[in-house]
C-alpha cells in the first residue's frame, strides 16, 4: 500500500470527527530536534519551539530520550493530544528505510512502535519533508497550487516532497540523485550544510543550487518549486542567482514547516479527530 495524503479544504467535518484543533509536531533533524503544540485550524504554533540537540551518532535510544525531552519541556502530558514526529528517512509503515545523517541503526528499524512504546502514547510517524510539504500544501505557498509542486527543504541534506493537485507521493528523497561522473550525491554536494562545511559564498552555493534545480527541472518539470528549511529565512541571498522556468518560492512556514506537518498528519492517525474546517480525506492509501 503507499499511503497518498490528499490535502482538500472542505465545510464540515467526517462523522467521526471531534473538534480537536490541536496537535504537538515534533521534527527531528540531523542536528536538532525541535516541536511544538500547533493549532491546526490556523496552521500556527500555540507554544514556544522548543529545540534540543540531536544526540552525536543518533542512535534510536538517545534520540527517544531527547524527544521525551522536548516533550517535557513543552509540558505536554496529556496523550489525548495528538503527537506526530518527522523523521530524515523513507518511512513506510512505521519502518525506516534508510538513514541520512543519523545511525545505520534506523534502516529497517520499526521506528514508530519504537517511539511508541517509548513514550507512552499513540504517535504518527512519516519523512520529514513529506509533512513539510503537507504544512506547505494546508497552510502555505502550495495551498491551492494545481499541478506538480516539488518542495526542497535545504539544510544538514536536502529533504523533498512532491505534491501533485494537492496529494502528496511519499519518500521521493530527491536529494540523493547522482550526480554525473561524481562520486557524491547531490544533498552531499548541494545542501546548505555544504555551505558552513566548504565556506561557500552565496554565489558560489548558487551555482550548485543551479545545476541541482536546473536537474530536477528537467527530469521533472514542476509548476512550482518551494525552497524550504531554516536558510529559506535568507531566500533573497541566493533564489535571485538562480535562472530556471519553473517559479519558484521560499515556504511560508520555513524551518517551522516540520513541525507544523507532523501535527498535522497526527490527526490522520488518530480517525476520530480531524478538525474542523481541515482535511476531509487527509490520507487515502491505494494499492
Amino acid at each position: 500500500m503507499i499511503a497518498a495524503l490528499r490535502v482538500a479544504k472542505v465545510g464540515g467535518m467526517t462523522t467521526q470527527a471531534t473538534h480537536a484543533t490541536q496537535a504537538v509536531g515534533v521534527d527531528i533533524g540531523g542536528t536538532g530536534i525541535k516541536g511544538a503544540l500547533v493549532d491546526l485550524e490556523a496552521g500556527t504554533l500555540l507554544s514556544e519551539r522548543v529545540k534540543v540537540a540531536t544526540p552525536t551518532g543518533a542512535e534510536p535510544d538517545d534520540v527517544l530520550t531527547a524527544v521525551q525531552t522536548v516533550l517535557d519541556t513543552l509540558g505536554v502530558t496529556d496523550a489525548d493530544i495528538p503527537l506526530g514526529v518527522a523523521f530524515p528517512a523513507i518511512v513506510k509503515h512505521g519502518r525506516t528505510l534508510s538513514a541520512a545523517n543519523v545511525a545505520d541503526t534506523w534502516i529497517g528499524f520499526e521506528a514508530e512502535k519504537f517511539f511508541e512504546d517509548g513514550l507512552g502514547r499513540e504517535i504518527h510517524f512519516a519523512n520529514d519533508a513529506d509533512v513539510a510539504g503537507v504544512a506547505e500544501a494546508q497552510y502555505g505557498a502550495a495551498r491551492g497550487v494545481e499541478g506538480l509542486v516539488l518542495l526542497t527543504t535545504l539544510g544538514t541534506g536536502i529533504g523533498t516532497a512532491l505534491l501533485h493537485d494537492g496529494i502528496l507521493i511519499p519518500n521521493s528523497e530527491l536529494g540523493h540523485l547522482q550526480r554525473a561522473n561524481e562520486s557524491t550525491d547531490f544533498e552531499r554536494w548541494a545542501a546548505y550544510s555544504a555551505v558552513e562545511r566548504e565556506q561557500l559564498s552565496w554565489h558560489e552555493w548558487a551555482k550548485r543550487l543551479q545545476r541541482y534545480y536546473s536537474h530536477l527541472e528537467f527530469v521533472l518539470n514542476p509548476d512550482l518549486f518551494i525552497v524550504g528549511g531554516g536558510v529559506s529565512k535568507h531566500s533573497e541571498h541566493f533564489l535571485p542567482l538562480l535562472d530556471l522556468q519553473t517559479p519558484m518560492v521560499p515556504a511560508v512556514h520555513r524551518n517551522n514547516a516540520g513541525i507544523i506537518g507532523a501535527a498535522a498528519l497526527a490527526l490522520a492517525h488518530d480517525e476520530a479527530s480531524v478538525p474542523a474546517e481541515s482535511a476531509d480525506d487527509l490520507v487515502a492509501e491505494t494499492d
